[in-house]
């Protein structure tokens, strides 16, 4: 596998060797003859299964480990993204991070004046090395955010990038992708914190009860 090898490892907050996470890869590709298929059903595992919680967002590194954002059942993208690169791990498929600054066009007035702002800075999605290169996929949104929202779901094959589309369905401006930066092979916990404190504060945890996704 060679320089693949990084991309398989577990670490602290993508800890692909937790039982749980193992179980729940073995689970959900039971059947699947390749690893984009494998990566398809993982990746629809967690844009659904695992609904969007911009509530969920923490200052505390514990709060991204993938095992535990699997137990609470929720997540905001960057969550999310941690999950979903443990459970490509743990299926044998080389997973890593990626991040991007985007403004969202669509964002809810609620949710403005809570951030003060539509920009959100260090935004996480995956790339998974399928067929001999790196395909992007970004499980952000669940279904249920999508047609409250009336914004289109990402559809993810195992072959062709899916990433946030730029227009929701009448057409209109949805997602910005401002600056992206190179992916990672490990959560850059440090670099995220700097970049959403000013946002959410310096003691921001994830609010468990909260159920509110759009």
């Amino acid at each position: 596998m060679g320089e693949m090898e990084i991309y398989l490892k577990p670490t602290a907050a993508i800890d692909a060797d937790h039982p749980d996470i193992i179980e729940t890869a073995r689970r959900l590709t039971a059947g699947c003859s390749n690893d984009a298929g494998k990566a398809v059903k993982l990746f629809y595992f967690v844009r659904d299964s695992i609904p969007y919680n911009i509530y969920m967002i923490s200052v505390f590194e514990e709060d991204f480990k993938a095992s535990r954002i699997l137990e609470w059942g929720k997540g905001y993208c960057v969550q999310k993204a941690v999950l979903l690169a443990a459970l490509g791990r743990a299926a044998g498929i080389p997973s890593r991070l990626v991040f991007a600054n985007i403004k969202n066009h669509q964002v809810t007035p609620h949710i403005i004046k809570m951030r003060g702002t539509d920009l959100f800075p260090a935004h996480g999605y995956n790339q998974f090395f399928l067929n001999e290169r790196w395909v992007n996929a970004a499980a952000t949104f669940d279904e249920k955010v999508c047609e409250k929202n009336s914004l289109p779901c990402v559809e993810f094959d195992g072959k062709q990038d899916a990433i946030l589309p730029k227009k929701n369905l009448r057409g209109e401006p949805y997602i910005e992708y401002l600056e992206k930066f190179s992916p990672v092979e490990d959560l850059p916990f440090d670099w995220i914190v700097q970049r959403i404190t000013k946002i959410v504060g310096p003691d921001k945890r994830p609010s468990l009860k909260k159920d509110k996704k759009s």
